[in-house]
């Protein structure tokens, strides 16, 4: 065997007051990724970017170093593992308390000391980090140890671009390998592929011409079945109309990820780095966003930017959906009504708003997916304890939160559509049993709605061509609407 998978679960404890982040026997997690490296490093810095996108790698700055936490397994122990070893605790200390395998520790602190000879060297001025000799010595070493472009950028003051541009001229590229589900006992002939630096040559050749898909990643509470079977819809299509697909999924539970679904499957990170390094090597007639949610919008834009063909609706449009400001200036500019709505980044400012447009109000961050981190307070107090509370949103500058109005005694409708060049094609209205509110996936909808009349569901076709011509939608869409009862 010539490479390693790590597997990592996923755990959405977040969503849930006053659970338990204990983790022992019994069954928690929501899902897992899979990721494939050529050591243990790479797939396991891989694994843990794949489990949260928020995440650059094994990050020794997300938790404080506790023997609590060691020796009682929690959702966040292998960042406190990290900050431990950056603390310089011994391999024998952590083996004790954790039990886990010196072995495994040992690869972990490679990790911790690269990353501090990258900091050493990036800014103490031993070495210039900008001088060939400093890159050429350190770039490739930390791509095979799994560090993304991004986690370097973090560590030697730089941003992920300036890597990215840097690695790409010293010919620093990842090459792409087949799985070799057979061991070797014949030629391999699967479809499983991966990134790896840790190699010298690619594993299959790149003839074009296909279409590359974008998966949905990991499971999330309430958002992850629709968008896989979204992907596979779009896979079958694409076959049936005689066209080559690229898949681009990490989830191993997925159906996206069976390996005669497409034609090439890339177990790989969903990331602006990986996916455009994937499509400058297969060099595809485009690549689809829309049907993998949250994850392939965020890097729209990016991806844009450098050049990639986005299939469907157009990044900018996808920004002018996933962008507060612009998706709120759009409403007004065809007239529908929105709540009072603003972005803060202090408590004194959340008081102040909430006290302006009046309790209750909804407080989330800039960009959700199903519902994640979202909390209606009451009152100040209510407001206060959630902004200041340990296990509520990292609060700050550079991660705002959104507080609007919550509508009280309110019908929420979803709205689920195609469209096309001439408008929608196709619209179903389902209506939520339960009054308006936040839920994690687990409302209950009936459709036809029962107590929506003719009026409101003009309204509602009316809202859904206004906001699908304006975006120019090409393609599904989603919409959630609340009407006041």
């Amino acid at each position: 065997m010539d490479y390693c998978v790590v597997k990592v679960p996923r755990w959405d404890l977040g969503k849930f007051s006053r659970v338990s982040t204990k983790i022992g026997s019994s069954m928690k997690s929501i899902g897992e990724v899979m990721a494939v490296g050529r050591c243990f490093e790479e797939a396991f810095q891989k694994a843990l970017r794949m489990v949260d996108e928020e995440v650059i790698g094994f990050d020794p700055t997300l938790k404080r170093a506790s023997e609590e936490e060691l020796a009682q397994p929690t959702d966040k122990r292998i960042f406190v593992l990290a900050a431990a070893l950056k603390a310089g605790w011994s391999i024998d200390r952590l083996y004790e308390l954790t039990k886990i395998d010196p072995w495994f520790l040992h690869q972990m602190q490679k990790i911790i000391n690269f990353q501090i000879e990258m900091e050493n060297g990036g800014k103490t001025g031993k070495k210039d980090n900008s001088s060939s000799e400093w890159w050429a010595s350190s770039l490739l070493q930390a791509k095979r140890l799994g560090f993304s472009d991004k986690q370097i950028a973090r560590f030697v003051g730089s941003t992920e671009l300036a890597v990215r541009k840097r690695r790409q001229e010293m010919g620093i590229l990842p090459w792409v390998k087949q799985i070799d589900t057979v061991a070797g006992e014949w030629p391999a002939s699967t479809n499983y592929l991966y990134l790896t630096y840790n190699g010298t040559s690619h594993d299959i050749s790149f003839p074009g011409k296909h279409t590359m898909v974008i998966g949905s990643g990991v499971y999330r509470i309430g958002s992850s079945v629709e968008f896989d079977w979204c992907a596979v819809g779009c896979l079958r299509e694409l076959r049936r109309l005689g066209r080559k697909t690229v898949m681009v999924n990490y989830n191993p539970e997925t159906v996206s990820t069976d390996y005669d679904m497409c034609d090439r499957l890339y177990f790989e990170e969903i990331s602006f780095e990986v996916v455009m390094d994937i499509y400058n090597v297969e060099d595809p007639d485009g690549v689809v966003l829309s049907v993998g949610g949250q994850l392939p919008n965020n890097i729209a834009m990016a991806l844009h930017r450098q050049g990639a063909k986005v299939l469907g609706t157009s990044p900018e449009s996808i920004d002018g959906a996933e962008n507060r400001f612009k998706f709120s200036r759009m409403l007004d500019r065809i007239g529908i009504s929105q709540p009072k709505w603003k972005e803060l980044t202090s408590l004194e400012g959340a008081l102040a708003f909430c006290a302006e447009v009046g309790y209750p109000c909804l407080v989330r961050p800039s960009y959700v997916l199903s519902g994640a981190a979202m909390h209606v307070a009451h009152s100040p107090a209510d407001l206060s304890a959630y902004l200041l509370s340990p296990s509520s949103l990292l609060f700050s500058r550079d991660h705002p939160v959104v507080i609007s109005k919550f509508i009280n005694d309110a019908k929420e409708i979803d709205v689920d559509g195609v469209a096309g060049e001439d408008g929608v094609l196709a619209l179903a209205v389902s209506e939520h049993v339960e009054n308006a509110g936040v839920h994690s996936g687990d409302a209950t909808l009936v459709t036809p709605p029962l107590n929506l009349n003719e009026e409101t569901m003009s309204k509602i076709r009316a809202i859904a061509n206004s906001v699908s011509a304006s975006l120019e939608v090409r393609g599904p869409f989603n919409m959630q609407l609340i009407a006041k009862v």
